[in-house]
């Protein structure tokens, strides 16, 4: 297939389709596992502490998905990788419906959970070249999406849980979906969406280079910046990470603590309780739908800045309060807060580096992934010497850094940012 043109945007909407798509299906087959574990655990007879063993495959098989793909990710484009994951996506998420005790159903969460992490580095990489090509922010509406498959796949697991059908059943039904979405998007993406960013007088690598340049590649780099950069990841990564891991942080302490907090240290009701979650789960969502209009309009160190800071005065505030409502508003500005961040660290280092996307997207999505894992389970430590109003100050705490620490988002020059003016660069 030729390189991309920018003057195909009919060809660009697709492309921005077909991702979109994948984020749909990667979301709809986590919230459908998620809202059946309980039946699989009673079908398997588990105890809570079996389950939580059966439960580290899958985040051991998603950390070692993320740090395989990117290579891979590398050396052939997102588009070879994301494709076939894509369809594989589904097939997995039956595994778990089928485990016979506790050890399948490790086996088979850490197989899923390894292709549901390859497949969440190369979508990403593909988004952010997508979003390359097209020269304007995309990835929060990526990301929204992903919520939103979310909640649908848990409402696909709720429904029939409520009818009482097994779960081998509710699997099939998604992975037929997520059959039909992943072919949708295999018609529709582009393979070689990096190049649209590359400008037509760009020079080529020499035919002889030793490196081998991913179709990726958006913009050209100099033959012996490759070759060095094989061995390095692009600069500022890392750091990126860490903004990606105080992040997640805070989206695990909403999942895991917001509910505890209303109703055992707020006294509320567990209908209320409850609602804290939704309200996080709500405001993350809508700010992420708006989230690239406000990248385009403010810039991503702005937006950043201003979404740590509402983040940490939001939830900090509401811990001062001590109020059930002020909790309810609080874990609200929590998941508005947090929404934008993570897309734009996801789209600062894809761009650091167009040839190591992969490499960096794994990095920073892997970081942000063990603050998922461990922020919960720090702040339950510290719950325990401090109390659990003093220990959720924690996630507020990160949220101040990351908004001091928002410069790291800005684009290197010569390689804008989608929502920096294409005039700032003479070869965008």
């Amino acid at each position: 297939m030729p390189p991309l043109s920018l003057d195909d945007p009919a060809a660009l909407r697709r492309g921005r389709v077909a991702v979109s798509l994948l984020f749909l299906l990667f979301g709809m087959a986590i919230g459908t596992w998620t809202a059946r574990i309980p039946a699989v655990k009673e079908e398997l007879g588990l105890t809570d502490g079996q389950l939580s063993v059966g439960l580290l495959g899958l985040a051991a098989g998603a950390i070692t998905g993320m740090q395989l793909t990117g290579r891979l990710v590398d050396r052939y484009g997102s588009a070879r990788v994301m494709l076939p994951v894509a369809f594989a996506e589904g097939g997995c998420l039956l595994l778990p419906g089928y485990a016979v005790n506790l050890a399948t159903l490790a086996g088979a969460l850490f197989v899923f959970g390894t292709v549901h992490g390859t497949l969440n580095i190369a979508m990403n990489a593909n988004a952010v070249e997508v979003e390359r090509a097209r020269r304007r922010p995309m990835l929060s509406s990526c990301h929204a999406v992903y919520s939103i498959g979310g909640f649908l796949g848990a409402a696909i697991g709720g429904l029939f849980a409520r009818a009482d059908a097994d779960v081998t059943t509710t699997f099939w039904t998604t992975a037929l979906v997520a059959l039909g979405l992943a072919a949708w998007a295999a018609r529709w993406a582009l393979p070689q969406a990096g190049h649209a960013a590359t400008p037509p007088a760009a020079p080529s690598p020499p035919a002889a280079a030793p490196t081998i340049t991913a179709p990726s590649a958006g913009v050209p780099e100099p033959a012996g910046e490759r070759r060095s950069g094989e061995r390095r990841e692009p600069p500022g990564v890392l750091f990126l990470g860490v903004l990606a891991f105080c992040c997640l942080v805070g989206e695990g302490a909403a999942a895991d603590w917001s509910t505890v907090y209303l109703r055992d240290s707020l006294g509320s009701g567990p209908g209320f309780a409850a609602a804290a979650f939704a309200a996080f789960s709500i405001m993350m969502t809508a700010g992420r739908l708006v989230g690239d209009r406000l990248a385009a309009a403010l810039g991503p160190v702005v937006l950043v800045r201003g979404c740590g800071i509402l983040a940490a005065v939001g939830l900090g505030g509401a811990l001062l309060v001590d109020h059930p409502v002020a909790g309810l508003l609080g874990f609200g500005c929590l998941g508005a807060g947090l929404s934008c961040i993570a897309p734009q660290v996801f789209s600062a280092a894809g761009n650091r580096n167009p040839s190591q996307a992969g490499r960096a997207l794994a990095r920073v999505a892997g970081l942000g992934y063990l603050g998922f894992l461990v922020g919960p389970v720090v702040i339950g430590g510290a719950a325990e010497l401090i109390g659990l109003p003093r220990a959720l100050a924690l996630p507020a705490l990160l949220a101040l850094f990351v908004a001091l620490a928002a410069g790291a988002v800005r684009p290197r020059p010569g390689r804008p940012h989608p929502a920096e003016p294409v005039s700032s660069d003479p070869q965008s």
